[in-house]
């Protein structure tokens, strides 16, 4: 059964495009992380995808976005920024209603090699939020997984065909130092190992070596160390035709690529993808595995609807539970996660999913780690099929005669599918597969000001901050909107009589308050007062005697 792609993104670092994870060693394709699962089945029934950004995003999310001016303030912060982990829930169907995850967290960090060699600056409030959660700084740092989108491939394949490298000269020098100095004296079949090597310059000193000597033959040996075997011309043929050289350059490029491959295989799966307010996650994934963001918010859609056709977002579908069962609402995801657990909701429902991490993944069992992107994806993912249980069954007393496999959940999420909660603006959701659909919105207020110059957008702002939160923009040089998503605080303005007497508060009318309306009616007035002149001063009968 096909079943959604369940990830938890983790980002904080401006810089563009290393991957791996806490937990045992695991290998998909040729991408090694860490997991909370060490299992690393390929078959899957299903599997969360989940971007969550720190708290600092890069820019102001406002009512009055459209879905494009949305988008393209999210790309400007998208294009800063870059994912420093990622979390991969795989949750397998054992029977009717039970399932078992498998969780996996991959760090990420921008690929360095070849000539690619980024700069990057640090968001001090996201790294306190970070390091408040116990993030692995060393391990994103040291061990970070590389990856990189199609142009970034085209770039580093070309310089790999060249033969262009960007590696250190002291390190370098080094390396050639040493092996030129041993193997004059060496004995063929003598080796010698180098060390200290980091991860894509094993690779480059290889290469470099064996271009410059070719009575020697090179061979990684771990992480950082280079075996370097002086060999006859015969032996030295035989190895540069043999279907095992790690040096081949199909092979560095697969290596170089890093999780990139794992998303591909992803992408071709065409499973459901799952995430949590997953807006900024889906734009990240664009951006750093697949091409750069376009700057066409319409090309970024099709897009995406073709990488991933369907999409689910726990927010969107949390909201719609809200409205249909009474319980509290919440707001971030472990709180949701434990309200929909509770045994308010639960105790009497059989059917209702039981959810199960793997043997080898018992921590998440026994501790809550939030923030941490393979936890985060296991709550998406639970989130999800708990959410899913209610909405089918539709919380009733005879719960037991609802069918709960997995493709009644899909049947009842159909609505749901490809809406992509925006968390602040001019529509609710973004719809990937068709037309965004307008959201129902509380009346537009106009502020009029008299008497007061200078008044900017942040200080009108401020005015009302005491009644309730409202957005502003600027209409014109003494006129400001207004703009909340709960019709009580405009009621609750309106009806306020202790905002400052030269701020006037009304409803916005298009025909009454837009500046383009206003313009064209005093230039009608004025063409028809000049029209009124003319005929009046021109038009009298003339007198004949």
């Amino acid at each position: 059964m096909a079943l959604p792609l369940i990830w938890s993104l983790l980002g904080y670092i401006q810089l563009p495009p290393k991957i791996t994870s806490p937990g045992k060693s695991c290998w998909a394709g040729n991408v090694r992380g860490t997991c909370c699962s060490s299992s690393g089945r390929a078959a899957c029934a299903f599997a969360n995808l989940l971007v969550s950004i720190p708290s600092n995003s890069g820019f102001v999310h406002s009512l009055f976005d459209s879905p494009v001016e949305l988008y393209l303030k999210a790309r400007q912060s998208v294009q800063r920024f870059t994912v420093t982990q990622l979390g991969l829930a795989i949750f397998s169907n054992e029977n009717s209603n039970k399932y078992v995850v498998h969780s996996y967290n991959f760090f990420l960090f921008p690929s360095t090699w070849g000539v690619t060699d980024v700069e990057f600056a640090l968001s001090a409030s996201s790294i306190q939020f970070l390091s408040h959660y116990g993030f692995d700084y060393n391990k994103f740092l040291k061990d970070g997984i590389p990856y990189m989108n199609e142009v970034q491939e085209k770039i580093f394949s070309q310089h790999l065909l060249a033969g262009s490298w960007n590696i250190s000269r002291d390190v370098l020098k080094k390396a050639i130092d040493e092996v030129t100095c041993w193997v004059g004296a060496a004995e063929e079949e003598e080796t010698l190992i180098l060390q200290d090597l980091s991860g894509y310059q094993v690779f480059e000193v290889q290469l470099v070596l064996r271009q410059a000597l070719q009575n020697v033959w090179t061979q990684p040996l771990g992480d950082k160390k280079v075996m370097v075997k002086k060999v006859s011309p015969q032996h030295r043929w035989l190895l540069e035709n043999s279907p095992y050289d790690s040096c081949r350059k199909e092979l560095i490029l697969l290596s170089a690529r890093g999780f990139t491959n794992l998303f591909q295989t992803l992408v071709k799966a065409k499973k459901p993808l799952v995430g949590h307010n997953m807006l900024m996650d889906l734009m990240h994934l664009h951006d750093k595995f697949y091409k750069p963001l376009p700057e066409s918010y319409e090309e970024f859609k099709r897009n995406i609807h073709n990488l991933f056709p369907v999409l689910i977002d726990t927010k969107t579908v949390t909201k719609s539970v809200w409205k249909k069962h009474p319980f509290p609402r919440v707001s971030n995801l472990l709180e949701i996660y434990s309200v929909l657990c509770s045994s308010n909701l639960n105790s009497k429902d059989p059917t209702c999913p039981v959810i199960t991490p793997a043997s080898d993944c018992s921590r998440y069992a026994e501790k809550k780690c939030p923030h941490e992107a393979g936890y985060d994806a296991f709550l998406c993912g639970s989130v999800l099929l708990k959410s899913a249980h209610l909405l089918l069954c539709g919380y009733t007393d005879d719960a037991v005669e609802v069918d709960s496999s997995f493709s009644r959940y899909l049947t009842v999420l159909a609505e749901y599918l490809n809406k992509v909660n925006v968390i602040r603006g001019g529509v609710a959701s973004i719809n990937f597969s068709g037309e965004d659909a307008p959201c129902q919105r509380p009346p537009l207020l106009v502020v009029h000001v008299r008497g007061w110059s200078g008044l900017n957008e942040r200080q009108i702002r401020q005015e009302f901050k005491a009644l309730c939160h409202f957005d502003v923009r600027r209409l014109s040089k003494d006129q400001f909107l207004l703009l909340s998503n709960k019709f009580k605080h405009v009621r609750r303005v309106l009806r306020d009589a202790n905002h400052p007497p030269r701020l006037g508060v009304s409803i916005y009318r298009h025909w009454r308050h837009s500046p383009s309306i206003s313009c064209l009616l005093q230039v009608s007035g004025i063409v028809a007062l000049w029209s009124l002149l003319a005929f009046v001063l021109g038009g009298a009968p003339c007198c004949s005697f």
